[in-house]
């Protein structure tokens, strides 16, 4: 557990709430979040497979973020178990092949149904719960592909400017309710869901656990020290 620091939240007591918790990134962050001393609350479209993590400090629950009546009910049982929501991380993500050659419509409804819909139900849900808390946080798990394109499917790339746009939307609608809203925009991160790594090895590429450090460290930021996006990458990018 952290030892408090007057120029950060106390993660004592705090309860957060993040999406994909079962694997990868997800995984990392609900593990350095455990570390750090939250309480949490892990959605997962299985949430048995993070049975063992469950007690009276952590809530597993299913999320699907395909099923618009997911997020309030996911949201409810956090509430109805902790009594208060003081963050939310929307994590969950989905990438499918999808260009202007070959462009699969149904493809590219799916990736907006999770890479934007969701967490926009999630927030809405978690909303009134986030403004009783006086200082409520969101972090959205976007892309570099949402900051500019590069290379790779156009829909992903598509979805993560309009998940990147939820975030500047939020941010500026909330800030006086006391909710910070931050976008963490990693590149290549090496998970299993990373085929293809082009002339780069593994050891290479950013690890999930870092992506998870960037994560407590906004979730930790007092409201007088926001941060609007953090571009996280392997290799010199010029970003716009």
């Amino acid at each position: 557990m952290s030892t408090p620091n007057p120029g950060r939240l106390d993660p004592t007591g705090r309860v957060i709430m993040l999406s994909g918790a079962n694997r990868g990134i997800g995984a990392a962050i609900a593990e350095r979040l455990h570390q750090d001393g939250y309480l949490l609350s892990l959605g997962a479209r299985a949430p048995e497979s993070m049975a063992e993590q469950a007690g009276e400090n952590c809530l597993c629950h299913a999320f699907d973020a395909f099923d618009p009546e997911s997020p309030q009910a996911w949201v409810d049982a956090t509430f109805a178990k902790f009594g208060r929501i003081d963050g939310l991380i929307n994590n969950a993500g989905i990438s499918e092949a999808f260009g202007f050659g070959s462009g699969d419509e149904a493809k590219l409804d799916r990736m907006l149904e999770v890479n934007l819909k969701a967490p926009y139900r999630l927030i809405r849900a978690a909303l009134p719960h986030l403004k009783a808390a006086g200082s409520g946080r969101i972090v959205n798990v976007t892309s570099l592909s949402g900051i500019r394109y590069k290379m790779g499917s156009a829909g992903y790339a598509m979805s993560k400017f309009a998940a990147n746009g939820l975030s500047s939307a939020a941010r500026a609608q909330f800030w006086g309710d006391g909710i910070r809203v931050t976008a963490v925009a990693p590149g290549p991160v090496n998970t299993d869901i990373i085929t293809d790594l082009g002339p780069l090895s593994r050891e290479d590429i950013t690890t999930p656990e870092t992506v998870a450090d960037v994560v407590a460290m906004v979730l930790a930021l007092p409201n007088n020290a926001s941060v609007a996006t953090v571009p996280i990458n392997c290799l010199f990018d010029a970003l716009p």
